[in-house]
């Protein structure tokens, strides 16, 4: 299972966003370019539909296929008492034919998009990796290079962390500390709870572009 939070910020901050995380976290980011394609079940698979996503890291120098599937969010009064949202995770490599074999095996494209930023993964009480990305959709089937921005001027903000049922109140406590920290510039929630920008984001970029980042916490 993960853990995982999402908010939003402006492009024009996004620079403070990746010294503060720099600061944060003692690593280098990593650049970021998936292409990823939605694939939901018809009906005659299963009495319940079945959605997939096949990502393509289009970073490498040859392209690698990963197959994730995200189940429902964990309920109960404990799930809904903490601000981050827990749900079970399957994630695996796979070759560039798996597209080719979800098709054969009735499965339909329902949307596709494009995902460019950079990432951090680091060890903070967890394993927790933050990605900055524009969200972009394509115009014509596959065309990942004349993709275009969803919402110009937005970036998708998110916070993971791989988690288990023994340890996953642990592996919250560790993301919501972190996330504090990224407070001034942007507010992350449970994934589908809108919150905006956060008015602060201005003040907190600009001090963080005059000082570089500070130290390291």
């Amino acid at each position: 299972m993960e853990c995982v939070v999402q908010g939003i910020i402006e492009t024009q901050h996004v620079e403070a966003l990746e010294i503060l995380l720099q600061g944060l976290c003692g690593v280098h980011k990593q650049s970021l370019r998936i292409h990823e394609l939605c694939l939901k079940s018809v009906p005659n698979l299963g009495l319940v539909a079945s959605e997939i996503r096949l990502l393509c890291d289009l970073e490498q120098p040859e392209p690698t296929w990963t197959i994730r599937h995200v189940g429902g969010p964990m309920r109960g009064s404990g799930a809904e008492q903490i601000s981050v949202l827990v749900r079970p995770m399957l994630e695996s490599k796979v070759s560039k034919n798996a597209l080719r074999l979800f098709y054969a095996l009735g499965y339909k494209l329902d949307h596709e998009q494009l995902r460019v930023g950079f990432a951090f993964h680091f060890q903070r009480g967890a394993q927790i990796t933050v990605t900055v990305s524009s969200i972009n959709k394509m115009l014509k089937l596959h065309a990942t290079d004349e993709a275009v921005p969803v919402t110009p001027g937005i970036q998708l903000v998110e916070v993971t962390a791989p988690a288990s049922s023994e340890n996953y109140t642990e592996v919250v406590a560790s993301v919501s500390s972190f996330c504090e920290y990224l407070a001034p510039l942007l507010h992350l929630s449970k994934p589908g709870v809108s919150t905006g920008v956060v008015p602060t984001a201005a003040a907190a970029a600009a001090s963080l572009m005059s000082d570089g980042g500070g130290t390291k916490l």
